[in-house]
């Protein structure tokens, strides 16, 4: 049996789950995409939140809840307008609702007045006319379905009779009578009867023998009880599945009145034969038959405008008779135990083709094929457990909008965030390292891109700024995308500021891109003041860093006046990569297949000295720099007049490109990532480790941190490139 403290862990699972769905809903609402579904799914979320939080006890978390979700209620049932006001407050609710799970999850304690204001705000939209107003400003007409008619009636007979048969519906009997906890977890019966009308034709009946007089009532006592017949094609788990929440809080029973099929007619008589019959029968007079009672009509679904299903919904609808996908919760930790299984069975196969590289090629054949098999199959299933670690990045772009609400309410501007590709998925450890670089980056859009509605009316722009938040899988990596319609770059200005800190030379000529990136150097900032939002010039470096940390890179494009772009491209996990087994002397080195554009053999006429420089490659009417790999990693080139070094063009993830020249190329291998920093701290140029299949320890190249290196690295003897030349004929 599950512990108390294992309930809770799926109950803020869950939580986040569902401040996802009520986060995008809203800002689906907001900028008009939503529709009375996308209120259901709102509502269903907050309803959610409040009847676990009630479970176990966080009573503020039930209480903003519950009138967080009246208001939701109005919405839905049409007593209350979505304008842009009202739903800004809801949007401060989301807020409030998703501190008030994060405190809770922690065990915080949280002060009595923790969101009295947006609370305020909400129960001020509530006496304007939403949610669960007072009886006399609702028409019955108007409450949402329910249809409470003073009738008298004898409740041992409620649905003996007319009761349907042989058309595959079920029929259920009801009894629903709430118990004073039921009221003080701030569950509404009105809301489960409501859920259970969704289910399909159901009559209600309100059972008042125990309301006391008027002076002797008490609001926080259930008075009330129900009884309900109901005709559905659902099975009895849906029945479950309203009175989950509360179960325990009340007196329920649910008996199942559907009668037995029909027994079989008796068999008719023998046929007569048709001929004979006709001759005995003669001519037989016209009859008029009296007119047939119209059938009784299939029950309609009630078209009301907040209302509106969604194929597959829990509701009555087309969507019904699907098989709803099957789902298992399972822990993080035993994932990651079977990623590194799978490692060890990558290291093993390599060492299996090692050992069979050796063998004679007669008996070496048949072994090939086998190991090209267990090869297919390993690879397969690196895939799939690292598809079963995947989270889409929707988890952290939910952060994002409320970080823009908040920085353009304290810069007094107006911005809309549009995010695309939330299902997009990569792995969990990137996305657990990720939010704090796309923080920084979307802040600084908010803060320093987007302009004042007065300046972005001046420029001729829509007084509402835009910032675009995407992400796609592109060529085996995952691309994020920042993308924003502000001022851009002021290239003079940071250029003046990097020649003021020193940052670069005062007769340095830089390209347009070559100043944009200045932006990401240690202590750069543009920031005339600081402030809580920027301007302590600790930020952009940072991003860099951190995004290549992850093995990823970053790129920048601005347009002055138009806006901003920042790239950033990611492994699409830590665990297992693609990489091209180098040979650098005697060493062993491996390099990152997603870093490598092309490799070559240069001839001497391709390759140029120049002073101050390793040497440059001609290719393709463009120069690329070349550095000697040796030479950065402090270790001894092959010697011999016979040796024909290769050349691998790389990606720097800035644009620009370097050549490195190795030794040999001994192929492509798929290699597991074992981090060293642990061990030996960081080690400039070498991302990380992992073993061959001679079962021997090879570095792995960090190749933007090399040509960084390279740059730091003064040239002061010409003879190294000079010697190289001929070695690359």
């Amino acid at each position: 049996m599950a512990s108390l403290d294992d309930l809770k862990k799926t109950f803020f699972d869950e939580c986040d789950e569902a401040m996802q769905q009520i986060e995008i809903g809203l800002t689906d609402i907001r900028s008009g995409e939503g529709n009375d579904e996308t209120i259901n799914a709102v509502f269903r979320g907050v309803h959610s939140v409040k009847g676990g939080a009630g479970i176990f006890g966080f009573e503020q978390l039930v209480g903003f809840a519950h009138v967080f979700e009246t208001v939701l209620d109005g919405l839905r049932n049409g007593s209350l307008t979505a304008t842009p006001d009202n739903l800004d407050v809801l949007l401060s609710a989301s807020d409030v609702l998703s501190d008030l799970v994060q405190m809770s999850r922690g065990g915080e304690a949280i002060a009595a007045g923790f969101g009295a204001d947006v609370r305020s705000a909400l129960e001020h939209i509530i006496e304007q006319g939403g949610g669960a107003a007072d009886d006399g400003d609702i028409a019955p007409a108007e409450f949402d379905g329910l249809d409470f008619m003073p009738v008298a009636v004898n409740l041992d007979d409620l649905g003996a009779d007319d009761v349907p048969a042989g058309d595959g519906s079920h029929v259920y009997k009801i009894v629903f009578r709430p118990k004073p906890e039921m009221l003080k977890k701030a569950n509404e019966p009105l809301y489960v009867l409501r859920e259970l009308r969704k289910l399909g034709e159901a009559e209600i009946v309100a059972n008042c023998d125990d309301l006391p007089a008027l002076n002797d009532i008490e609001t926080d006592a259930p008075y009330l009880w129900w009884t309900a017949t109901l005709r559905t094609q659902e099975k009895r788990a849906s029945l479950d599945e309203v009175f989950e929440f509360v179960m325990g809080d009340c007196e329920l029973s649910i008996e199942d009145l559907t009668p037995p099929p029909v027994a079989a007619e008796p068999a008719s008589p023998a046929p007569v034969p048709y001929a004979a019959a006709m001759n005995e029968v003669g001519a037989l007079p016209v009859i008029e038959a009296p007119p047939v009672a119209p059938a009784m009509p299939a029950p309609k679904a009630e078209a009301k405008p907040n209302m509106a299903k969604s194929e597959g919904e829990s509701g009555g609808g087309a969507g019904r008779g699907k098989p709803a996908a099957t789902t298992t919760r399972i822990e993080l930790e035993r994932i990651d135990r079977v990623v590194n299984m799978v490692g060890e069975l990558v290291i093993s196969q390599a060492m299996l083709g090692q050992i069979v590289q050796d063998l004679p090629e007669s008996t070496s054949m048949r072994l090939v094929q086998i190991l090209d098999e267990v090869a297919h199959h390993t690879r397969e299933l690196k895939d799939s457990v690292m598809s079963m670690r995947a989270q889409p990045v929707g988890s952290v772009f939910q952060r994002m909008p409320r970080l823009v609400r908040e920085v353009a309410a304290k810069t007094h501007k107006k911005v809309r965030l549009e995010t695309h590709g939330e299902t997009t998925e990569v792995d969990r450890s990137i996305i657990e390292r990720l939010g704090d670089p796309l923080t920084h980056i979307i802040r600084n859009s908010v803060d320093h891109g987007i302009e004042t509605p007065s300046a972005r009316i001046a420029a001729g722009k829509p007084e509402e700024g835009v910032v675009r938040l995407a992400a796609e899988h592109r060529g085996g990596r995952i691309v994020i995308e920042i993308k924003d319609d502000g001022a851009g770059i002021n290239s003079e200005r940071v250029l003046k500021i990097a020649r003021e800190k020193g940052l670069v030379g005062a007769d340095a000529q830089l390209t347009e891109d070559e100043i944009n990136n200045l932006i990401m150097m240690p202590g750069f900032s543009t920031a005339e003041t600081i402030s809580d939002i920027s301007g302590r010039g600790v930020g952009m470096d940072v991003v860099r860093s951190n995004i290549q940390d992850l093995g990823g890179r970053i790129t920048l494009k601005s347009a002055r006046g138009q806006g901003m772009t920042i790239q950033l491209a990611l492994p699409l996990t830590l665990a297992v990569m693609d990489g091209m087994v180098i040979k650098v002397g005697t060493q062993t080195y491996v390099m990152p297949l997603s870093a490598i554009v092309e490799c070559l053999r240069p001839s001497r006429g391709e390759i140029n000295a120049l002073i101050g420089t390793h040497g440059m490659l001609q290719l393709r009417g463009e120069f690329v720099p070349i550095i000697l790999l040796s030479d950065l990693l402090g270790v001894d080139a092959a010697s011999g007049a016979n040796t024909e070094r290769v050349v691998i063009v790389t990606d720097n993830g800035d644009g620009s490109r370097i050549g490195l020249v190795v030794d040999e190329l001994l192929g492509h291998q798929q290699v597991v990532i074992k981090s060293i920093e642990e061990s030996y701290g960081a080690v400039p140029g070498i991302a990380a480790a992992t073993i061959l299949g001679n079962g021997r320890v090879a570095f792995i190249l960090d190749v933007e941190k090399l040509a960084d290196l390279a740059a730091q690295t003064p040239i002061t003897n010409h003879a190294t490139t000079r010697a190289a030349q001929p070695a690359l004929n």
